[in-house]
């Protein structure tokens, strides 16, 4: 792999893991799940873009990286679903 490569995969993990702790830091602020959720998500993807510049033969279709990043983006998911929940009945009487 190339020093660019490198530098590329640094750069995106850098930013990955500045996004995170933005998020880490509103869900602080506001104890609203979504954020942590995001805050989780961008610090699974920056570690993956940590691992993924230090793997031997390094390939983002591989399996293994694939499915961290599938992971990351499931996050994502649960965090965008838990916060359009309808609230239970219990919550409104």
């Amino acid at each position: 792999m190339t020093p660019v490569n490198h530098l590329l995969l640094g750069t995106v993990a850098m930013g990955a893991l500045t996004i995170g702790l933005i998020f880490l830091r509103l869900w602080r602020q506001t104890r609203d799940r979504f954020f942590l959720w995001f805050a989780l998500s961008f610090m699974v993807e920056a570690v993956n873009r940590v691992a993924l510049s230090f793997a031997p033969s390094p390939n983002e279709g591989s399996p293994s990286f694939y499915w961290v990043r599938f992971a990351a983006y499931l996050l994502i998911l649960v965090g965008i679903l838990g916060k359009n929940r309808k609230p239970s009945r219990s919550a409104t009487t």
